[in-house]
Protein backbone atom coordinates (compact mmCIF):
# COMPACT_ATOMS: atom_id res chain seq x y z
CA UNK A 1 0.00 0.00 0.00
CA UNK A 2 1.42 3.54 -0.38
CA UNK A 3 0.74 6.84 1.56
CA UNK A 4 -1.63 8.14 -0.52
CA UNK A 5 -4.88 5.92 -0.81
CA UNK A 6 -8.59 6.49 -1.88
CA UNK A 7 -11.05 5.48 1.06
CA UNK A 8 -14.43 4.26 -0.03
CA UNK A 9 -17.15 3.44 2.89
CA UNK A 10 -20.39 1.66 2.26
CA UNK A 11 -22.87 1.65 4.51
CA UNK A 12 -25.97 -0.94 4.49
CA UNK A 13 -28.66 -0.52 6.96
CA UNK A 14 -32.00 -2.86 6.67
CA UNK A 15 -34.70 -4.29 9.53
CA UNK A 16 -35.71 -8.38 9.30
CA UNK A 17 -38.72 -6.94 7.44
CA UNK A 18 -36.91 -4.86 4.65
CA UNK A 19 -34.76 -8.62 3.97
CA UNK A 20 -37.56 -10.04 3.33
CA UNK A 21 -39.29 -8.13 1.01
CA UNK A 22 -36.21 -6.51 -0.81
CA UNK A 23 -35.46 -8.16 -3.88
CA UNK A 24 -31.95 -6.51 -4.44
CA UNK A 25 -29.68 -4.34 -2.25
CA UNK A 26 -30.43 -1.43 -4.03
CA UNK A 27 -33.72 -1.59 -1.97
CA UNK A 28 -32.23 -1.11 1.45
CA UNK A 29 -30.69 1.73 2.45
CA UNK A 30 -27.57 2.45 1.78
CA UNK A 31 -24.88 5.12 2.10
CA UNK A 32 -21.74 6.01 0.28
CA UNK A 33 -19.13 8.06 1.11
CA UNK A 34 -15.57 8.63 -1.18
CA UNK A 35 -12.37 10.38 -0.14
CA UNK A 36 -8.50 10.64 -0.74
CA UNK A 37 -6.87 9.72 2.79
CA UNK A 38 -3.12 8.53 4.20
CA UNK A 39 -2.78 5.24 5.04
CA UNK A 40 0.34 4.16 7.43
CA UNK A 41 1.08 1.11 8.85
CA UNK A 42 3.00 0.99 12.62
CA UNK A 43 3.29 -1.87 15.19
CA UNK A 44 0.91 -4.05 12.99
CA UNK A 45 -2.10 -1.98 13.12
CA UNK A 46 -3.06 -0.26 9.82
CA UNK A 47 -4.01 3.54 10.06
CA UNK A 48 -6.30 5.42 7.75
CA UNK A 49 -6.43 9.76 7.89
CA UNK A 50 -9.01 11.48 5.70
CA UNK A 51 -11.02 14.29 5.98
CA UNK A 52 -15.14 14.35 5.26
CA UNK A 53 -16.77 17.32 4.21
CA UNK A 54 -21.31 17.21 5.16
CA UNK A 55 -23.38 19.58 3.35
CA UNK A 56 -24.85 20.86 6.45
CA UNK A 57 -21.36 21.24 8.02
CA UNK A 58 -19.24 24.21 7.54
CA UNK A 59 -16.05 22.61 8.66
CA UNK A 60 -14.88 19.39 7.91
CA UNK A 61 -15.03 16.03 10.23
CA UNK A 62 -11.45 14.33 10.33
CA UNK A 63 -11.53 10.68 10.34
CA UNK A 64 -8.90 7.55 11.86
CA UNK A 65 -9.39 4.42 10.82
CA UNK A 66 -7.61 1.95 13.05
CA UNK A 67 -7.65 -1.93 12.45
CA UNK A 68 -5.75 -5.29 12.97
CA UNK A 69 -6.94 -8.20 13.41
CA UNK A 70 -11.16 -8.55 14.36
CA UNK A 71 -11.00 -4.96 15.88
CA UNK A 72 -11.85 -2.33 13.89
CA UNK A 73 -12.67 1.52 14.58
CA UNK A 74 -13.49 5.07 13.73
CA UNK A 75 -13.07 7.87 14.94
CA UNK A 76 -14.42 11.43 13.69
CA UNK A 77 -13.59 15.07 15.20
CA UNK A 78 -15.58 18.15 14.25
CA UNK A 79 -18.90 19.06 13.79
CA UNK A 80 -19.33 14.99 14.95
CA UNK A 81 -17.52 12.83 17.63
CA UNK A 82 -17.47 9.88 18.00
CA UNK A 83 -15.34 6.85 18.87
CA UNK A 84 -16.89 3.85 17.18
CA UNK A 85 -15.09 0.61 18.20
CA UNK A 86 -16.38 -2.92 16.61
CA UNK A 87 -14.57 -5.67 18.16
CA UNK A 88 -16.26 -9.45 16.20
CA UNK A 89 -18.05 -11.00 19.30
CA UNK A 90 -18.76 -8.10 21.56
CA UNK A 91 -21.03 -5.34 22.66
CA UNK A 92 -19.16 -1.92 22.68
CA UNK A 93 -21.11 1.64 23.50
CA UNK A 94 -20.55 5.12 22.96
CA UNK A 95 -21.77 8.69 22.20
CA UNK A 96 -22.22 10.03 19.37
CA UNK A 97 -22.28 13.64 19.82
CA UNK A 98 -24.04 15.73 16.41
CA UNK A 99 -24.78 19.91 16.45
CA UNK A 100 -27.96 18.64 17.63
CA UNK A 101 -27.29 17.12 20.73
CA UNK A 102 -25.93 13.43 21.70
CA UNK A 103 -27.43 9.76 21.49
CA UNK A 104 -26.02 6.73 23.23
CA UNK A 105 -25.49 4.12 20.31
CA UNK A 106 -24.08 0.56 20.27
CA UNK A 107 -22.37 -1.89 18.17
CA UNK A 108 -23.25 -5.48 19.01
CA UNK A 109 -20.40 -6.84 16.04
CA UNK A 110 -21.28 -10.23 14.76
CA UNK A 111 -18.33 -10.50 12.16
CA UNK A 112 -15.15 -8.67 10.98
CA UNK A 113 -13.41 -9.58 7.91
CA UNK A 114 -10.37 -8.03 6.52
CA UNK A 115 -8.89 -9.00 3.02
CA UNK A 116 -5.45 -7.88 1.82
CA UNK A 117 -3.69 -7.61 -1.29
CA UNK A 118 -0.69 -5.44 -2.49
CA UNK A 119 -2.98 -2.07 -3.96
CA UNK A 120 -5.89 -2.63 -1.80
CA UNK A 121 -7.72 -3.81 1.33
CA UNK A 122 -11.01 -4.69 2.47
CA UNK A 123 -12.54 -4.49 5.47
CA UNK A 124 -16.31 -6.08 5.93
CA UNK A 125 -18.21 -5.55 9.21
CA UNK A 126 -21.42 -7.35 10.15
CA UNK A 127 -23.45 -5.22 13.63
CA UNK A 128 -26.40 -4.80 15.03
CA UNK A 129 -27.23 -1.25 15.87
CA UNK A 130 -28.64 0.24 19.04
CA UNK A 131 -29.44 3.46 19.82
CA UNK A 132 -30.79 4.64 23.64
CA UNK A 133 -30.79 0.48 24.45
CA UNK A 134 -33.15 0.23 21.34
CA UNK A 135 -32.48 -2.27 18.93
CA UNK A 136 -32.66 0.16 15.06
CA UNK A 137 -31.33 -2.13 12.58
CA UNK A 138 -29.17 -5.18 11.38
CA UNK A 139 -26.30 -3.38 9.25
CA UNK A 140 -22.97 -3.87 7.08
CA UNK A 141 -20.20 -1.84 5.99
CA UNK A 142 -17.85 -2.21 3.46
CA UNK A 143 -14.41 -0.28 3.97
CA UNK A 144 -12.42 -0.65 0.95
CA UNK A 145 -8.63 1.10 1.02
CA UNK A 146 -6.82 1.59 -2.03
CA UNK A 147 -3.91 3.22 -3.97
CA UNK A 148 -4.37 6.15 -5.83
CA UNK A 149 -3.72 6.00 -9.07
CA UNK A 150 -2.13 8.70 -11.21
CA UNK A 151 -1.25 10.78 -7.62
Amino acid sequence: MTKEVLVSIQGLQFSEREVEEAATDEELDSIQTICPGEYYYKNGTHFVLYEELLEECSEPIINRIKFKDREFSLTKKGPINVQMLFAEGKKTMTDYGTPFGNILVAFDTKRICIEEDQNAMRVHINYELEANYQFIAECTIQIEIKNRVGE
